[in-house]
């Protein structure tokens, strides 16, 4: 048999619910409180974290950036290296080339103040080259050099076109030395009696030259002609065979005949160092005579 015995219910026991119930509320929110807190601290957490990874990042760019850069600067040193290498020879003959230059300048002021002396020297042995030479064109050669020597009194010409004159005047003389020439004029220079007596009618006579080497003249009728003889400082007559020879010889230098050897007797010859008279020996190819003679 069960037995029932209703609860009573007093105030005690409603304040043991209050205070059980404000226990429990008072626990709540000391929960929320705390979760809201954990919440908080993890969001800034991540904030901090993602601060951090991006000032990570920023960092690493900024090496890359800087790595980069310090390649590039590798590279243009690289690049300004092998430049400079490639310029330094360029620059020693440059330096070289200055150098020169300088000594050339140097010595413009010393050859400026010569050049008068100079010129004036080379004038002067051009004139005794044409006094001491056969004499054939004789007026003509010296009026040459007369033109000379009145040119360096002249102040109408600078040193550069005086000198081109000077050496024009040598290149001609020493050109006379390798050409064959032939004209036709009155009969100059001294005579020899077997010469004179041979030609002493003729007005005018041609004239034959080889070089330096041979000097000749034959009448127009071809009777009579003479060699320049240097050691004697006159004409020397030639017989008929020789008179042929240089008649031969103007139709060459005429280029009316082909070259060709002429027997001739020369009008010079050198026996140890001392010029004689040659009428006995012959003259070979007038190209290969004059070279010998220039």
């Amino acid at each position: 048999m069960v037995f029932h015995f209703p609860r009573k219910r007093g105030p005690g026991r409603r304040l043991l619910v209050s205070c059980l119930a404000a226990v429990s509320l008072g626990g709540v929110a000391t929960l929320a409180s705390a979760q809201d807190s954990l919440s908080q601290a993890g969001i800034e957490a991540q904030q901090t974290q993602a601060d951090l990874q991006s000032r990570i990042d920023d960092a690493d760019d900024a090496t890359r950036e800087a790595l980069q850069r310090l390649r590039q600067a590798n590279r243009q040193a690289d690049r300004l290296e092998s430049y400079n290498a490639e310029l330094v020879p360029i620059v020693e003959s440059q330096a070289q080339r200055i150098s020169r230059q300088e000594s050339a300048l140097a010595q413009i002021s010393v050859t400026r103040e010569a050049l008068p002396g100079e010129m004036r020297e080379m004038v002067d042995q051009l004139h005794q080259l044409v006094a001491a030479d056969m004499p054939f064109l004789r007026q003509e050669r010296l009026a040459r050099v007369e033109d000379l020597e009145n040119m360096l009194g002249s102040d109408t010409l600078d040193r550069a076109d005086k000198l081109q004159r000077i050496f024009s005047a040598w290149r001609t003389e020493l050109d006379y030395g390798r050409d064959m020439d032939q004209w036709s004029g009155p009969l100059d220079g001294a005579q020899s009696d077997a010469a004179s007596d041979a030609s002493q009618y003729a007005r005018e006579v041609d004239y034959l030259r080889v070089g330096r080497a041979g000097w000749y003249y034959v009448t127009p009728d071809d009777r009579a002609g003479g060699v320049w003889s240097v050691a004697d400082g006159q004409w020397q007559p030639l017989d008929a065979a020789d008179v042929r020879e240089v008649r031969r010889g103007i139709r060459i230098a005429e280029e009316q005949n082909a070259p060709a050897l002429l027997e001739l007797p020369a009008s010079l010859t050198v026996e140890q160092g001392v010029s004689v008279p040659a009428q006995s020996s012959s003259m070979s190819n007038p190209e290969a005579s004059t070279e010998g003679q220039s």
